[in-house]
């Protein structure tokens, strides 16, 4: 059992010497010894639980004990304890591996892209050599090169194919966590369809929002999948996928999807606290929270809101949504505020200009992303004024209204149009959508509101009580009467 090997007594790097000059690549530890001898084996008779939990835990410890500051040895060193097999050694695709471990690959990758976009475009404090590398190797990390390997992925796993076969019953992907129990492999069918989540990453890194969701198409969101096996892939998914719909003004999508994976992390976030992950986690919640106080201010569906994660919104964000809704600087400066907290970090993929003097150029992308979204708020700003009258009547004439917003009926008519535009959006398949909360048509020169009464949903409220109620009665159980 993987949970035998105890690697906590690991010795430290100064208790078991790595050569007379300190780091020495080919030099390896008794402990990293047992420990590739094991995960080979493991490997070898594809036993993913054993796998799982050697990188999960043993490989930590042991990284954390000799490998703080250091690699670990290198492939020749560690050949011998793998008898050379190209398996290990040069990733031969036929084995099982973790979702976890096929997840922080494709995670790892898409995240030093970013990394090294934003060191490339910090040309101020740069060195001469440090300009002279980036001169030399002007195409490393190139965006094209990026896209077009985690697009080889998803077409050389065919996994577009294999999701379509499962919608028929033909496949069992889903079913299974993606692994293979009839002796094959899981590696390139779990990469291509964590490269698509990689894929909507790079593309909302880019400010791409609507390419960014075509790549996702093929993965239901709306249900579960291989991407909710792993927290990291979950969140991930859900937190791009929720953010470019709030770009596109698709704000119940964005509700719908933050409010569900809110909910699931409220539940189950005890249970990651052990884990490395655990302080990102926990970011990424607060960071959702916060897109979700922004597209509910610009799209009061709150019933679309679970009620302990209203509640959960409410004691972090309901005072500042409150003065959200009211449009004025303050407003702006707090749109402002929650959108830098929340955003991903965009990147601008080009090559510096190496022509003196040298600038910085990283924060560019967001200024651009900001501006926009900002822009879309001043217009929204017209709107606030219009939902508040249809919310008030069921009919009103068009110079009634007009009336008492201080405006002409031709002007009129602009805004409503302008209301109708900003409330509804094109999906993915091209369908026009509503997003409005009060909506309305126009007969000749009357405008009748649609009635949209919330439906009332009493079974949280009942359950929520349960759990209390249960809680009284163990308290009352635990105390002794003498």
């Amino acid at each position: 059992m993987a949970a035998s090997y105890d690697y906590e007594d690991a010795p430290s790097r100064h208790d078991e010497e790595t050569g007379p000059q300190g780091y020495d690549p080919n030099f390896v530890p008794d402990s990293v010894k047992s420990f590739v001898t094991h995960l080979y084996r493991h490997i070898r008779e594809k036993n993913v639980y054993e796998i799982h939990q050697m990188y999960e835990t043993s490989f930590q410890t042991l990284s954390d004990h000799l490998f703080k500051d250091t690699p670990w040895p290198s492939v020749d060193a560690v050949a011998n304890y793998v008898d050379n097999d190209h398996v290990v050694l040069h990733g031969v695709v036929n084995m099982q591996l973790p979702n976890q471990w096929l997840w922080d690959m494709v995670d790892e990758f898409v995240y030093q892209f970013q990394s090294f976009c934003q060191y490339r475009a910090k040309m101020k404090n740069k060195t001469e050599q440090e300009i002279a590398l980036l001169r030399q190797f002007d195409q490393a990390w190139n965006v094209y090169g990026v896209l077009n390997f985690l697009q080889a992925l998803v077409e050389k796993s065919s996994i577009i194919q294999i999701l379509e076969q499962e919608k028929e019953g033909i496949e069992q992907f889903t079913a299974t966590d993606g692994y293979d129990y009839s002796g094959g492999s899981n590696v390139l069918k779990v990469l291509g369809y964590f490269s698509m989540v990689g894929l909507l990453r790079v593309h909302c890194l880019l400010g791409d929002y609507h390419t960014g969701l075509k790549c996702l198409l093929p993965i239901d969101i709306s249900q579960q999948g291989v991407y909710t096996s792993v927290i990291g892939s979950h969140i991930a998914t859900i937190y791009h996928y929720g953010f470019a719909n709030l770009m596109l003004r698709r704000y119940v999508d964005a509700i719908r999807e933050f409010n569900k994976i809110l909910l699931y992390i409220y539940k189950t976030k005890q249970y990651h606290q052990k884990s490395p992950q655990y302080e990102q986690i926990l970011k990424k919640n607060e960071q959702m929270y916060a897109l979700l106080a922004i597209c509910l201010s610009l799209c009061p569906q709150v019933k679309l809101v679970d009620e302990t994660v209203n509640a959960q919104l409410r004691e972090k964000y309901g005072e500042k949504m409150a003065r959200m809704q009211r449009y004025d600087d303050e407003a702006f400066s707090l749109y402002d505020e929650l959108f830098s907290y929340a955003c991903p970090k965009f990147i601008t993929p080009s090559a510096p200009s190496f022509e003196e003097p040298l600038v910085n150029y990283n924060q560019d992308a967001y200024r651009l992303q900001l501006k926009l979204f900002l822009y879309e708020i001043k217009q929204q700003q017209l709107l606030s004024g219009v939902r508040t009258f249809l919310k008030v009547y069921s009919t009103i004439s068009l110079g009634k209204l007009a009336n008492y917003m201080e405006v002409d009926e031709p002007t009129l008519r602009t805004i409503l149009m302008t209301y109708k535009h900003k409330t509804h959006a094109v999906d993915s398949e091209g369908k026009i959508i509503s997003n409005a909360d009060v909506d309305f048509y126009i007969d000749e020169d009357m405008i009748h509101v649609v009635d949209t009464k919330p439906v009332k949903r009493y079974g949280d409220y009942f359950l929520r009580q349960i759990v209390k109620f249960e809680g009284v009665i163990n308290d009352m159980d635990r105390i002794k009467l003498e």
